[in-house]
């Protein structure tokens, strides 16, 4: 691994300082873009506009048509967090505003019997339902036939989504026939938060419509309905869907946490904290993508996704509890199914791959895998070997579901696009984003596909891509190792684009054990003192000196607090 120190523009970490931002976070802030104290206010006026985001103004005047004249709707959702979220959001955000609650409801596909997204069967659910209004949110945009049969039932289709649109065969972009589209990646849309995913989109069309039922006189501006109780949800929905952390995004996941500390949060994010043994008051965006993330998206790989947004839309407490208690039980058993297919994958590997280098992409599968986990075993696998990665698992129908995730510099879904144009037929369905993106194909077909992404991945990746680098921030000062430094750190937001810290430097290894037979346990000189230190999921022992990449935590032990060092990696 080659550790990379960021660049900290002198000039901006001292116009922070001067701002009054401690000298810590200054430079942390300086090295990943931040200029000035007021990039950091997340106020919510300034987050960007409703009008921003092309559609927001024609799905507003939609759905206050539907609230007005008391149409049913219902909302598609996806089974990932940020698709439970949108859907939670959705509906708490319409009754909020003034929709029936015998007017609206939901449905999710079931992830092996439904596929992801918007299909025919699922519009024939929303019909049964006697929906007069569909809304998709965090899907969509590649469901032209589904919203061709939905509005052909006389159903209004409005899409709310952040996927990339279909590009067809001229390279042309697709869009579906909805009545309104809104998404900031479709084409023609001037919203700069083209990071935005699902439940973000979702709020921003919430605020468009309390702005367009303000205009037609529903309330006074003063006694309008206050659509930010809604942050928690899309914070954890950001978050959650590793959303890059632009300016915007980083006030929305802001300004939830900043509800989430003062107590203010749904029931169901408040049982979650406690399922997972997280304190809310202390909440950080690390919470959202190792234990609330984890435990929602849970229900839509192994059980029915119905359970976590149930857990996030109800308002009882007790309920809240124990749908929660539920969702980490389910989490405990993809935990435990997850490492089993790591095991195997990774015995594949060796069996595959004797060689030193392994090939610029991956490709696995095996009847035993569950497809409900293939997504996170091809994020280990990439994370393992810094190589693109797919895993594939056999569906009901027979056919193989696969879920790849990708390194910076190769782009999954162009990936899939080409592979699609060179064998026709090969790719049943696909889509996605450049770092992850999934596809269908015939259990005939997985040799080709495999042999072909590795093609493509050897025709499309610098080879210094395929080095794994990691970005740090350099020596972390002396005086920075104390509690009141990693809580600062703590309450920043941090995340995709706007990177958690990691600092770098050698240091004297004077001790080192495996405990729970995993991990590696550390006593470290660093900078002339000795320090715990720990490194999870390493086995191999250290030499007597190293370069090494760690952040910094609180270790709490019998009342007390002492600071840990965490490795996160090793220079070669």
């Amino acid at each position: 691994m080659k550790l990379i120190p960021r660049d900290v523009p002198p000039r901006s970490a001292w116009s922070l300082e001067q701002a009054g931002v401690p000298p810590l976070l200054a430079r942390l802030f300086a090295a990943r873009g931040i200029r000035s104290a007021d990039e950091l206010d997340d106020a919510p006026a300034r987050l960007l506009p409703p009008e921003s985001l092309k559609g927001c103004t024609e799905a507003a005047v939609l759905l206050a048509d539907a609230i007005q004249q008391g149409q049913r709707i219902c909302i598609v959702a996806d089974y990932d967090c940020d698709g439970a979220t949108a859907c939670a959001t959705g509906l708490r955000g319409l009754r909020m505003l003034g929709a029936q609650p015998e007017h609206i409801g939901y449905v999710v596909p079931d992830r092996a019997v439904h596929g992801y997204g918007l299909t025919p069967p699922i519009v024939e659910m929303v019909r049964a339902r006697g929906a007069d209004v569909l809304v998709t949110v965090d899907n969509g945009m590649a469901s032209h036939e589904a919203v061709n049969i939905a509005r052909g039932l006389g159903m209004k289709v409005l899409i709310t989504d952040h996927h990339l649109p279909v590009i067809d065969a001229q390279a042309r972009v697709s869009l579906p026939e909805a009545d309104v589209i809104v998404n900031p990646n479709q084409p023609g849309c001037p919203c700069p938060s083209k990071a935005m995913v699902g439940v973000g989109v979702m709020f921003y069309v919430l605020l468009a419509l309390r702005a367009e039922l303000r205009r037609r006189g529903a309330f006074e501006a003063a006694q309008q309905p206050r659509i930010d109780a809604l942050l928690d949800l899309v914070a954890l929905g950001t978050i959650a869907d590793v959303g890059r952390l632009d300016d915007n995004n980083r006030r929305l996941v802001s300004l939830g946490l900043k509800r989430i500390r003062a107590g203010r949060m749904q029931p169901g994010i408040a049982a979650l904290f406690a399922a997972a043994n997280r304190d809310p008051a202390k909440a950080t965006s690390q919470d959202f993508g190792f234990a609330l993330g984890p435990r929602i998206n849970a229900a839509g790989r192994l059980a029915e996704m119905g359970l976590g947004i149930e857990c996030l839309l109800t308002d009882d407490a007790a309920r809240a509890q124990a749908l929660a208690r539920q969702l980490d039980a389910i989490n405990r058993e993809r935990r435990d199914m997850e490492s089993g297919m790591r095991e195997q994958a990774e015995l594949m590997l060796e069996a595959l791959m004797p060689q030193d280098e392994p090939p610029a992409a991956l490709a696995l599968f095996d009847p035993d895998f569950h497809e409900g986990v293939v997504g996170i075993v091809a994020s280990r696998l990439k994370d393992r070997l810094h190589r693109p990665a797919f895993v594939f698992a056999r569906g009901q129908d027979g056919l193989l579901k696969g879920s790849g995730r990708s390194i910076p510099g190769f782009h999954l879904r162009d990936a899939l696009d080409l592979i699609g144009k060179r064998h026709p037929g090969l790719l049943l369905k696909f889509g996605g984003h450049a770092m992850a993106a999934g596809c269908t194909i015939e259990a005939s077909s997985f040799d080709t596909f495999r042999d072909e992404l590795q093609r493509v991945a050897e025709a499309g990746i610098e080879p210094a891509l395929l080095a794994r680098q990691l970005s740090t921030d350099g020596p972390l000062a002396p005086e920075c190792f104390t509690a009141e430094a990693v809580a600062q750190m703590d309450a920043a937001v941090w995340g995709p684009g706007f990177d958690a810290p990691v600092f770098s430097e050698e240091v004297e290894v004077l001790g080192q054990r495996l405990v729970g037979e995993r991990h590696l346990k550390l006593s470290l000189r660093v900078q002339g003192t000795v320090r715990d230190g720990i490194w999870f999921g390493r086995t191999e022992p250290l030499p007597d000196r190293a370069q090494l990449a760690y952040r910094v935590s609180l270790d709490e032990f019998q009342g007390r607090q002492r600071v840990q060092v965490v490795v996160e990696g090793m220079a070669d």
